[in-house]
């Protein structure tokens, strides 16, 4: 396309955008949050419980094990693959599990007898990118500093990571090993079996494995989903069973706001975290969790139900695939992902945070350009997260009517 062609076409697609930004829609597509209708396939877990004695006899109402009810224990344990006694279950929030396990690391150390992360110099976590941006950030409130690691199809690029980790000062790493937040990419099997048996300069090298997906796939069938090999038993095998921490939530199972999160990891890694919980609180909503549990009572149950929510929201990741496979598909690439809250979006480069400035300023808040990355730096300022789940399709409609002319705006106004 010649220089006229190409200020002919950008002065099409800007009265196009501005046609659009005279409606004044306020349109939020920024967070990976479950749509009103799927909050509401959980609600027949709010019916009365006719009584509150877990299968252990705790009245659930009333104080009690701070490490949570054995139905609850065995359903999580079933969902990350462990023994129910290597289970602690929290509150609504895995985040604040894995904030809590970081905290206690840079206090006092991740067992008795390893040094306080906090004491060092220059302690490093590995972060794979694009990645969680929660996950750099309460890093960085730790003191923590966090390296990326790039992320291909696979997973992070595994020759990185065995390198890093020869420096002492390489304490751990932090990922979304599945359906991952954004890339949407599951790790391989090598990836997890090279994961567990590096070879570690700190004898203390933790991985915190945030299992958010783990069952949230949009194709249920088994041939259609992803599938993800168990860290903890790669790591046991490889003779390094207290590597991991793995955690998970039911906060995109049944309420967002009001689920239950656990952690799994090695005997001692449990015991260690629940010493250290001794003093920082009596016990979590034993209450929510039996209601969950009863609702949910084995992995089968909790399957069924997710095959409910993938019905809500695949014909979303279709609808948006299928517009930019139609409008983008020679300026730009993305993920195709089978599960998860995301897809990963790779604007031509140097043109993320033009596009989401153009979006913002028509209307639709998307997820800041650089979030994906440590420190919002994305190097080459391409990758922007669509979060597809959480508007209703009236609404996705028009976001995806925007998005489009804001990436070709962009691209042309790049040269």
């Amino acid at each position: 396309m010649n220089m006229a062609n190409e200020s002919m076409n950008l002065i099409a697609l800007r009265a196009r955008y501005e046609a659009f930004k005279a409606r004044g829609l306020r349109l939020d597509m920024s967070r990976g949050k479950p749509e009103a209708a799927q909050l509401d396939l959980s609600e027949p877990m709010m019916a009365p419980l006719g009584d509150y004695i877990s299968e252990d006899g705790q009245d659930t109402r009333n104080y009690g094990d701070p490490t949570g009810i054995p139905e609850a224990k065995r359903l999580f344990g079933a969902l990350l693959g462990v023994p129910a006694a290597q289970v602690i279950v929290g509150g609504n929030s895995s985040i604040n599990l894995i904030h809590d396990a970081l905290s206690r690391a840079v206090i006092h150390g991740p067992l008795e007898g390893d040094a306080p992360w906090g004491k060092l110099n220059g302690a490093k976590i590995l972060c794979p990118v694009p990645g969680y941006d929660w996950h750099f950030n309460m890093c960085r409130t730790l003191g923590l500093e966090t390296v990326s690691i790039p992320t291909g199809e696979t997973g992070p690029d595994m020759d990185v990571i065995e390198s890093l980790a020869r420096d002492p000062s390489v304490k751990g790493m932090i990922c979304v090993p599945m359906y991952g937040n954004p890339s949407g990419v599951t790790y391989s099997d090598e990836t997890v079996d090279r994961l567990a048996a590096m070879q570690t300069a700190a004898p203390d090298f933790r991985i915190f494995w945030d299992n958010a997906y783990c069952v949230h796939h949009l194709y249920p069938d088994e041939a259609r989903r992803d599938h993800l090999k168990n860290l903890y038993e790669a790591c046991a095998a490889a003779g390094h069973e207290n590597r991991v921490l793995m955690v998970t939530s039911t906060s995109k199972i049944t309420f967002a706001g009001g689920g239950v999160s656990a952690m799994a990891a090695s005997p001692k890694n449990i015991a260690r975290q629940a010493a250290l919980m001794t003093y920082q609180l009596v016990c979590y909503d034993k209450v929510n969790q039996l209601r969950h549990a009863r609702f949910l009572p084995d992995l089968a149950a909790v399957e069924a139900h997710m095959a409910k929510h993938a019905a809500i929201i695949r014909p979303k990741f279709e609808y948006v695939l299928g517009v930019m496979d139609r409008e983008l598909s020679d300026i730009a690439s993305w993920s195709r992902p089978r599960g998860g809250y995301f897809i990963c979006f790779r604007a031509p480069r140097g043109c993320a945070k033009r596009v989401v400035q153009l979006c913002a300023e028509a209307g639709v808040t998307l997820t800041p350009a650089g979030s994906p990355f440590p420190d919002a730096y994305d190097p080459a300022d391409s990758v922007i997260r669509i979060a597809p789940t959480y508007p209703p399709m009236d609404e996705l409609r028009q976001v995806m009517e925007l998005f489009p002319l804001a990436v070709k705006i962009a691209a042309l106004e790049r040269g």
